[in-house]
């Protein structure tokens, strides 16, 4: 685990990023996307079967995931079609990969619950502007540098926030936890999984740790007016009311 300081600063900027899920059983494909992706600033995890995917989507669910319709174990149709059924997973962004092109198969991969279809081979560029425009439609809070949630607005390229227009100073750790609640917004978070989004899952810190910090981020909230936006779920954790 980090040792130093940098180190622990080094993890909570990974952490922070948006977190894609590539499921993909061809590696030259697999190493060409996350190497693309990883400049353009997300985090990346790969697996190359279905029921390693669904797996991982339990243990921590990401941002957007790249799916290819073709893969060991578990075809990715039916992957898609599991996510879909499940509450916690029914909104999960998804884009099928694969070397199916005819127009059947993409009417169904879309009726499956995919939110969008790419056919192999494609360009980086355009697989790039798919998860921009997906995610601006499904995650605006993720693609956008300036996010409004009721009377809370949050400026990442500023890192500046305002409450009813008073400015809130924030510090670091406050400034990611509130961006993470921005992303899922009324989604109740367990310490633990807070734990894993800011500070990094190799990170030693106690989940007393979140408690602290969401006292002062609920502190420095509630300088700017309003009711507390905080809201504490007894026996699982915390969320943001979404306005």
């Amino acid at each position: 685990m980090p040792s130093t300081a940098t180190e622990q600063r080094q993890a909570v900027r990974v952490a922070a990023r948006p977190y894609a899920l590539l499921v993909e059983d061809e590696a030259p494909l697999v190493e060409l996307i996350r190497y693309n992706l990883d400049r353009e600033g997300y985090e990346i995890a790969t697996a190359s079967d279905g029921e390693e995917a669904l797996m991982m989507i339990d243990e921590r669910q990401p941002d957007i995931l790249l799916l290819d319709w073709m893969l060991p174990k578990l075809a990715g149709i039916e992957v898609c079609r599991r996510l879909r059924g499940r509450a916690a997973t029914r909104n999960l962004p998804i884009i099928m990969l694969t070397a199916k092109a005819e127009e059947t198969d993409r009417i169904r991969g879309l009726d499956t619950g995919a939110d969008d279809y790419m056919t192999k081979p494609f360009s980086m560029s355009e697989l790039s502007a798919r998860i921009r425009a997906v995610m601006r439609r499904i995650r605006p809070a993720l693609a956008e540098d300036r996010v409004v949630i009721g009377d809370i607005s949050v400026d990442r390229s500023a890192h500046r926030v305002t409450r009813n227009d008073v400015e809130v100073h924030l510090g670091p750790t406050e400034f990611r936890l509130l961006d993470y609640f921005i992303q899922h917004p009324g989604r109740v978070f367990s310490r633990e999984q807070l734990l894993d989004a800011v500070w990094g899952s190799d990170v030693y810190v106690e989940t007393r740790t979140v408690d602290v910090h969401i006292g002062r981020l609920r502190k420095a909230l509630l300088k700017g007016g309003g009711e507390d936006p905080i809201r504490t779920v007894r026996s699982a954790g915390y969320s943001l009311n979404a306005g």
